[in-house]
């Protein structure tokens, strides 16, 4: 049987929409999805059901476990946090590691965090934006192969540039809207991308593709 791999892109987030967010935030880093973009994960994940999907993974960031959560309700599965797919740790965004929720916090706002997985991958601070896409690639085969089953990635632009660019073994260059959808099969031993940045499912779109 074939293994089809979904990755989609975190739904709109705070800061996109109130550009002071961050001025008041306690994390100030990790915002979480603004009103559209609960919306949006809530169309994906709507998008999404029927596809027999088995496991969902998402970065530790706030906005994509909350985009994750959305797609876990509708499917009725577990989120497993990976530090693999995290947000690009580029120095000249962050100037030490982005404080994120711990995997006992996101527990207690998304009960559906599998509290008893641990990452495969880990994002370290700081990285290039080639280290970035190459992380995100090695724990996208990394997944793959170990859970043989459909599985849903849920990540950044980078990360989910750099999981399609992983698993295709190519470096495409492709455009990674927000709640975008891309969708990649596995025939014999290749990967073949059959959606790319799909956005057919969203009521809401972005006007401008911030990770193109």
């Amino acid at each position: 049987m074939s293994q089809t791999v979904w990755i989609a892109r975190h739904g709109n987030r705070q800061d996109f929409v109130d550009s002071s967010w961050h001025r008041t935030a306690e994390r100030p880093f990790d915002p979480g999805l603004a009103a559209d973009g609960i919306l949006q994960a809530k169309e994906l994940g709507k998008r999404l059901q029927g596809e027999k999907i088995a496991h969902i993974f998402a970065s530790p960031f706030l906005r994509t476990v909350e985009t994750a959560h959305y797609v876990a309700e509708a499917l009725d599965l577990s989120i497993k946090v990976e530090s693999g797919l995290s947000e690009f740790l580029n120095p000249n965004w962050f100037f030490s590691t982005p404080e994120c929720l711990t995997l006992d916090s996101l527990f207690q706002l998304f009960p559906r965090v599998d509290r008893s997985y641990t990452s495969r991958v880990i994002a370290e601070f700081p990285e290039t934006e080639q280290t970035a896409l190459r992380r995100a690639g090695k724990v996208a085969r990394r997944l793959a192969t170990e859970f043989p089953q459909n599985l849903l990635l849920v990540g950044h632009g980078a990360s989910v540039l750099g999981a399609t660019r992983g698993l295709l073994e190519d470096p495409v260059h492709v455009s990674c809207p927000l709640c975008g959808l891309f969708k990649l099969v596995k025939q014999g031993d290749e990967w073949l991308m059959e959606l790319s940045g799909d956005i057919s499912h969203l009521s809401r779109t972005e006007q401008n593709i911030r990770y193109i």
